[in-house]
């Protein structure tokens, strides 16, 4: 039998920790799964089942900055958990502090519920994109380059920074020629663009997005038709661009007019482009480094917003 520690986290009363243990100690239950640990509440203490130093000191700073948290009404759910739980080792409490402290509302949802970033990697993310032209991101799926991009978008339409947002992505499934399906361009395009869409109901709703597009303040088109145009006074995100080639990537960039800003996004682990073409989002990342008012971000595992599961399952492909 494992002796019990205790965590060295000091509560003034059993009512002090009920917020942080969550309903039916679901954040106890969680921890110990991601430490491999059982952690019981014992009066007004922790106990772990360890001797474990470095899990006891990973826990204890947990704790630690939950109990700040919940002493500031600062809200946090489990996947705010278990993305501190991987922070823990590589960064100091004060960055993951001022990321939950220190939270700007980048735009609030259709149902008036506020967006922040979430992760580390997605605050740069959103400060780079207001501070730079062109930012290029990559990584994982689930990192909310897409979303965060969209949503930005939306927030700088509104505010009058930009004056239409434009939406495009390489049709690569139909080799960049739609022609051959059935219906007109919108019905053609609503399978590769589908994310896009959900971004955007999600803060504008159906009606408002529908009429945005039909005034043509919205422009959701493949990247095909992006050719022979100057693009000004527009937000632009180019999503999936893994699936560019570089001439692709060359002529959507070389697209750029005065007063617009280009976001491309992408996951360059999962290219649909021939095994013999490097994807233009990865020669655009190597060759564009050290230019001023453009980025590059790299996302992570780390980042994935989606269910815990989805880290887990990037894992073992990774390792496959």
């Amino acid at each position: 039998m494992v002796d019990l520690s205790k965590l060295d986290v000091r509560f003034g009363a059993i009512s002090e920790m009920l917020p942080l243990l969550g309903t039916n100690d679901k954040h106890l239950k969680l921890l110990g799964g991601i430490y491999h640990v059982d952690l019981y509440a014992v009066g007004s203490e922790i106990m772990v089942a360890s001797k474990d130093e470095t899990v006891l000191a990973g826990l204890t700073r947990i704790f630690r900055l939950l109990k700040m948290f919940v002493s500031r009404n600062i809200n946090f759910n489990e996947r705010d958990i278990i993305y501190i739980s991987g922070l823990i080792d590589k960064v100091d409490d004060d960055r993951i502090i001022d990321l939950f402290v220190n939270r700007k509302e980048i735009i609030k949802t259709f149902t008036g519920k506020p967006v922040y970033a979430k992760t580390l990697n997605q605050k740069q993310y959103a400060s780079a994109i207001d501070k730079n032209t062109v930012v290029l991101a990559y990584g994982p799926a689930g990192t909310g380059k897409t979303y965060l991009a969209v949503l930005i978008g939306i927030a700088k339409l509104r505010e009058g920074s930009v004056k239409r947002l434009i939406l495009t992505r390489p049709a690569i499934e139909a080799g960049e020629n739609l022609g051959f399906l059935p219906g007109d361009l919108q019905e053609k395009l609503d399978p590769y663009l589908r994310p896009l869409y959900d971004a955007m109901y999600d803060i504008l709703g159906h009606k408002i997005t529908e009429q945005m597009i039909d005034a043509g303040t919205i422009e959701i088109a493949p990247l095909a038709y992006m050719r022979g145009r100057t693009l000004e006074n527009a937000y632009v995100i180019l999503d999936e661009a893994q699936n560019t080639t570089t001439s692709q990537m060359k002529m959507f960039l070389t697209r750029l007019g005065f007063g617009s800003k280009m976001i491309v996004t992408g996951d360059i682990t999962q290219t649909d482009l021939p095994k013999q073409l490097e994807p233009g989002l990865v020669i655009a990342s190597r060759i564009l480094r050290n230019i001023p008012d453009i980025e590059i971000i790299e996302f992570d595992k780390i980042d994935v917003v989606r269910h815990p599961l989805v880290q887990t399952i990037l894992t073992r492909f990774e390792n496959a």
